[in-house]
């Protein structure tokens, strides 16, 4: 038996622990030992690491990437997509998509694990087919809830939809850390019965405390690939340690093909980055702790890092406790959305907006409005008529995706609009995702260019 670790350090732990703060230059130096660990692949873009280099760490996301692959050449570079969504928050047109598929396996990306944040699969159709068409590996990506109308059937069907499409493995992501062991153990032994040979994948978190159990069951149930964090990057909200798993697969006979010595430089490497963190406050105590109420609240790691973070910088931490459980209400309001990007936002802001304001929906975000238009997708199970009725009025909302309408002439907007700003293709698809924060950043480099200029003449005269 063999099962196989996608190792998330890179993105995800990250993101979970530190709100995606990690900027490419701390791990440079230990990209090339990575690259000999063995890993099925490292999770290393996507997500919020795109959002977060422009907004936060005035880094080039593209440039990030190409030196990640530069020093990576022996390992598969995995991203996570949004599907319609890329990796912001609103839906683009087909041809935009199919582009930023295009720059992403360009600039080094091997496998692009796509989900929608309703598994509405009409929203993720265009990101595969765009990612056969460049090479990729596509993952089709399932968003793993508990729920009334989310059932172990359910996800079966799913999986079986995502073969049909052609999807070369599937994943099944657990971002809250709520699915149990014995879930685990039914769900995978379901899936891997519907969907034959396909490589199945499983995410989850430390959140609730059940990822080490979960991970062992899913394994016995065949799981062919889990995705774990190096140790000092692990626990909390983050994903189980890499070397941990490494130790129980091979107590147990199981092939993972890792080097548990480059393991130990990695982690080595890794720990007084952590340590920083953890000194500056940057690393919540919160993020790193077991939190069983996640399993009433369902909220992701990432989802909880950023609020921690939003609610400090608002000094209201106060509120901390009772925007949690607003949070199930609001969930159930719209639907019982999983908890995912952009849904997790969208539903946390909301429940933080219902009680500082002290009245729920007394101000109800665009996002929230949109969502209930049907810019998003089909909800999982029917949302709150009486908000539907104050957020439509007498409309109904749009049973096609919502791009389906949209001419598409951003591509040739932006690139106007940009001119000599805009430097390269994947200049654009940033300003497409991010405007202001792109634009910021590539004054911020023009400048800093005609100053490298100024200095190399003067040196010259």
């Amino acid at each position: 038996m063999r099962v196989q670790l996608t190792e998330t350090v890179l993105r995800d732990a990250n993101q979970s622990l530190i709100a995606t703060r990690l900027p490419y230059d701390k791990y440079e130096p230990i990209l090339s030992t990575m690259d000999k660990a063995g890993y099925y692949s490292v999770e290393c873009w996507g997500g919020a690491t795109f959002d977060s280099c422009l907004r936060y760490l005035n880094e080039d996301p593209w440039a990030r990437l190409r030196g990640i692959r530069e020093h990576m050449p022996n390992t598969k570079l995995q991203m996570l997509l949004r599907g319609q969504n890329l990796l912001g928050y609103k839906h683009y047109p087909d041809d935009i998509v199919t582009k930023f598929v295009e720059l992403s396996v360009k600039n080094g990306i091997d496998i692009i694990r796509i989900f929608d944040a309703l598994n509405d699969f009409r929203n993720i159709k265009t990101a595969f087919e765009a990612a056969k068409k460049y090479g990729a590996t596509a993952s089709g990506c399932i968003s793993y809830t508990q729920s009334p109308v989310h059932t172990v059937a359910k996800y079966v069907q799913m999986c079986k939809e995502l073969k049909n499409m052609g999807f070369d493995t599937i994943c099944l992501k657990d971002m809250a850390g709520t699915m149990g062991p014995q879930e685990a153990y039914d769900l995978i032994s379901g899936v891997k019965d519907a969907v034959g040979d396909i490589p199945v994948i499983l995410h989850t978190h430390c959140t609730t405390g059940m990822a080490y159990m979960t991970y062992m069951k899913a394994i016995e149930a065949g799981i062919d690939v889990i995705d774990t964090a190096t140790s000092c990057f692990s626990g909390g909200t983050s994903q189980p340690a890499t070397e941990t798993m490494h130790f129980a697969l091979q107590q147990m006979g199981i092939e993972d093909g890792l080097n548990e010595t480059v393991l130990k430089e990695v982690n080595d490497f890794f720990k007084p980055i952590k340590e920083g963190y953890v000194a500056d406050g940057t690393l919540n105590p919160k993020s790193l702790a077991t939190d069983s109420n996640a399993l009433v609240y369902k909220v992701p790691g990432g989802m909880l890092s950023n609020m921690i973070a939003n609610l400090t910088d608002m000094g209201a931490m106060d509120k901390f406790d009772a925007a949690l459980t607003e949070i199930p209400k609001v969930r159930k309001d719209l639907g019982y959305p999983p908890l995912v990007t952009p849904l997790s936002q969208m539903v946390g802001n909301q429940a933080v907006t219902n009680v500082l304001v002290g009245e729920p929906y007394k101000q109800i975000s665009n996002e929230v409005k949109a969502y209930f238009h049907g810019e998003y997708g089909i909800a999982p199970a029917p949302v709150n008529p009486e908000l539907a009725k104050k957020i439509l009025g007498d409309k109904q909302p749009i049973d096609c995706r919502v791009v389906d309408a949209q001419p598409s002439t951003i591509w040739a907007d932006t690139q106007a609009e940009l001119g000599d700003l805009a430097q390269s293709e994947e200049d654009i698809m940033s300003y497409i995702c991010f405007p202001k924060q792109a634009k910021d950043y590539f004054q911020h480099r023009k400048e800093l260019q005609e100053r490298t200029c100024s200095y190399t003449l003067e040196a010259l005269d």
